[in-house]
């Protein structure tokens, strides 16, 4: 039986790991003397990472949570709510949910997990994804979460597949389609079915689709071969189609040079059910203060430029898309893998493959790539990472995946989850999500505990 985690343990495992302060505001990440707090957090087991990004008189959390106690589905998944409302309480101000994923490692579970989640957040429940990808550390289940404080923001939840977060004139959409369970149809079908779905959720609370900026696909059988076709092949295809009736340069708020390859930050990554999962992030504004950027790695061939013997239609996505609000800026990382120029480097070794991948992310985001991209004063690093997911196609991997990890992101808010990546000699991805600081003092403003 596990010992109970002492009060020291516990205190300690709800620190934030870094904070991203901007110049008005400084956080102590040891002292937490919130006595509601220490009311939930003396009998949790769960592990954690959070971290917390202040910016324009806005808190926002990223927050990881794998449960630690044992048991069934249902301790494992009380567990998890539990800690995220620890976490949530001892904030210095008012915090909602606003999007969770939640990776399971059996989707029989997903339905129990889902009425406990109901049950909790009642008319609050936040945009919630199941994915089925199995944590590697064997944990039934781990979310990652996103919260806003509602000091001053103001949040709607319209259904279970919709969330909107409005604050200082910016509104950002959080949007699903599709589900676990979308199987007796082609994966081109299950595609275009879910694309359609997508945009009709948005167009019903004023978003054109050109407004999205990051994408998250996931894919049952991504690699298998279906009617001759390798299923995320046909995915593209669908993607492929549903893109040429919408006009991403059109974003009133893009800032890359005419003619240049334009769409949302993606990632397309494996389930072990034989559906299609989709969901959205989407930005409006009008604010003149407000840009987006899509980047491209110079390391890299353009997905939306790989040859055919990739894709009949290739993958339509951006390498990530970076936006800037006055001096502060957030950079989503698609899913990014070992390849160089168009090709897999280094198979069958995990490790150098992390190396590449994190190599890849750390050219893509850095000052020099924004510089040649038209933002000169921008730019960030691998520090500037809130939280990363990483996809370990093999679970015989993981450690030597997660040593890489953490020897070059530190103890960054991560969570490690059992998938196939979209080619089968790639044996890991990682995607994230970079805050950092607009002009001079870029990527100073820090604080490590």
């Amino acid at each position: 039986m596990r010992e109970a985690a002492t009060e020291s343990q516990t205190g300690r495992s709800l620190s934030p790991d870094k904070s991203l302060l901007d110049r008005q505001v400084s956080v102590n990440v040891e002292n937490n003397s919130s006595g509601a707090a220490e009311a939930v957090r003396s009998g949790l087991l769960a592990g954690q990472h959070h971290t917390v990004i202040r910016y324009e008189g806005l808190t926002r959390l990223a927050i990881m949570v794998t449960p630690e106690c044992g048991g069934g589905i249902r301790d494992q998944a009380w567990e998890t709510v539990s800690m995220v409302r620890a976490i949530l309480r001892e904030q210095d101000e008012p915090m909602a949910l606003t999007m969770q994923t939640v990776f399971v490692a059996d989707a029989a579970d997903v339905p129990a997990i889902e009425k406990l989640f109901e049950a909790y957040f009642h008319e609050q429940m936040p945009l919630t994804l199941f994915v089925v990808q199995p944590p590697c550390d064997g944990s039934a289940l781990a979310v990652e979460a996103w919260a806003v404080s509602t000091a001053t923001v103001s949040v709607g939840y319209h259904g279970p597949h919709l969330v909107t977060v409005e604050h200082d004139g910016l509104r950002w959409v959080y949007a699903s389609a599709g589900a676990i369970h979308l199987a007796g149809r082609s994966a081109f079908e299950q595609s275009v079915e879910a694309f359609d779905s997508l945009s009709k959720r948005l167009t019903a609370v004023g978003v054109p689709f050109q407004n999205v900026l990051r994408l998250w696909l996931y894919q049952g059988g991504i690699t298998e071969e279906e009617a001759g076709m390798e299923r995320y092949r046909e995915l593209n295809r669908g993607r492929t189609d549903f893109f040429e009736g919408v006009d991403f340069a059109s974003n009133p708020l893009i800032a890359n040079a005419p003619g240049t390859g334009i769409y949302p930050a993606s990632t397309g990554i494996g389930t072990e059910e034989h559906g299609l999962v989709i969901t959205s992030l989407s930005v409006q504004t009008d604010r003149d203060d407000v840009a987006v950027l899509s980047l491209e790695n110079p390391q890299q061939i353009s997905a939306f430029d790989y040859p055919k013997e990739y894709s009949a239609k290739s993958p339509k996505f951006s390498r990530a898309t970076a936006i800037r609000m006055e001096d502060h800026m957030t950079t989503w990382v698609s899913g990014t893998a070992s390849i160089v120029n168009s090709e897999t480097v280094y198979p069958g070794d995990v490790a150098k493959q992390t190396e590449q991948t994190l190599d890849n992310i750390e050219n893509l985001i850095s000052a020099d790539n924004f510089s040649r991209l038209g933002w000169d004063d921008a730019g960030a690093n691998l520090s500037d990472l809130a939280k990363v997911r990483v996809y370990v196609k093999r679970a015989e991997d993981y450690e030597k995946c997660r040593e890489v990890c953490e020897r070059r992101l530190g103890q960054i808010p991560a969570v490690y989850a059992e998938a196939s990546v979209c080619r089968p000699d790639l044996l890991v991805e990682i995607e994230g999500v970079a805050f950092s600081r607009v002009g001079e003092g870029l990527n100073q403003e820090k604080e490590v505990s």
